[in-house]
């Protein structure tokens, strides 16, 4: 839907601004009054513009949460702090009714919903030896990614990072990356790179070592 919105944002603006434009014209042939129909519109578009602006990002990312907690990628609801890895590509001509239909062939997905309000969470990443990998971390609150682990970012060996909530003082453990989150809810989802089909069980196999537990 985000897509959608950012790709035809431009025809649907034109698109109100013309129907507004005739409403207008109609108004005027037929003598009513304009001033309070262009005070409506003006009124309405500086209240609404602000509110999709604030909203639809916290719409966007909660429409995640209930699917994922309620069907998960296809195969089944996905418990809260646990991630699950998808088993085979995902696109937009699959019919496995995946999530993760997204037009993209070469990539498993992974997700997840954080809630860290009883203590912080480690993400666990295996040995990637090159392949390209990625999981992003979304502020639910203003659907704003605030942090990745990944080949671009952090490499692709083996590394456990630290997920914590607002308010804690607690100190990572050494060798681990400490992630502060601004939100105790967050959403994860990861993507890992597939080659080929004789590939795709190597991929999947690292895409499951990809998992969550809880600071000892």
């Amino acid at each position: 839907m985000n897509r959608l919105i950012l790709k035809y944002a431009t025809p649907l603006t034109a698109l109100v601004l013309v129907v507004f434009a005739w409403v207008v014209y109609r108004r005027v042939a037929t003598g009513s009054d304009i001033v309070v129909l262009a005070v409506t519109g003006v009124v309405v578009w500086a209240i609404v513009t602000p509110a999709f602006i604030i909203l639809w990002p916290r719409l966007t990312v909660g429409g995640f949460k209930r699917a994922i907690l309620r069907r998960g990628l296809g195969g089944g609801p996905i418990p809260v702090n646990t991630l699950y890895a998808e088993p085979s590509v995902s696109s937009a001509s699959a019919s496995n009714g995946s999530l993760m239909g997204t037009g993209t062939d070469d990539l498993l997905y992974i997700a997840g919903w954080l809630d860290l309000r009883n203590g912080p969470r480690v993400l666990h990443v295996p040995e990637m030896a090159g392949r390209y990998y990625s999981v992003q971390f979304t502020d639910p609150s203003s659907g704003a990614n605030f942090a990745y682990v990944g080949t671009r970012t952090t490499g692709t060996e083996a590394g456990d990072y630290v997920l914590c909530g607002p308010g804690w003082t607690g100190t990572a453990p050494s060798g681990m990356t400490r992630i502060a989150s601004p939100n105790h809810s967050v959403l994860v989802i990861g993507r890992v790179f597939v080659a080929s089909e004789r590939d795709q069980p190597v991929a999947y196999a690292l895409a499951q070592q990809i998992q969550l537990s809880p600071l000892a």
